[in-house]
């Protein structure tokens, strides 16, 4: 069974940094399309990055620049730091992956950026 638990969410004043974790178990974790969504109140889910099991990554245009996914698949986790950040960018982030044409979600980590 396949689980994500992210880890390192938090509150942090505009401008600063954060990292943001998340550990898979259950897959092999090097044939997993990961991701980060998030979600803030009255809007929908969104994609914030994507990093392929091949490697090819995509963002969100407001975080480009600001944010960066990576993996280690020797510790089957994906990684998302941001920096610069926003009060727009506080929600609740979610780790995404898509493993044999099924997707999984961890519960969410809650990221505040107050001004």
């Amino acid at each position: 069974q396949v689980h994500l638990v992210e880890s390192g969410g938090g509150l942090v004043q505009a401008g600063k940094s954060l990292r943001l974790s998340c550990a898979a178990s259950g897959m092999i974790f090097k044939f997993a399309d990961m991701g980060w969504y998030r979600q803030s109140p009255g809007k929908q889910r969104e994609l914030v990055a994507g990093l392929s099991a091949g490697g090819a990554t995509n963002y969100a245009d407001s975080v480009k620049g600001r944010f960066t996914i990576s993996r280690d698949n020797a510790k089957n986790s994906v990684y998302l730091d941001m920096s610069s950040l926003e009060p727009e960018d506080t929600a609740v982030y979610y780790c995404n992956a898509k493993y044999i044409y099924r997707e999984y979600w961890g519960q969410g980590t809650q990221v505040t950026v107050s001004s």
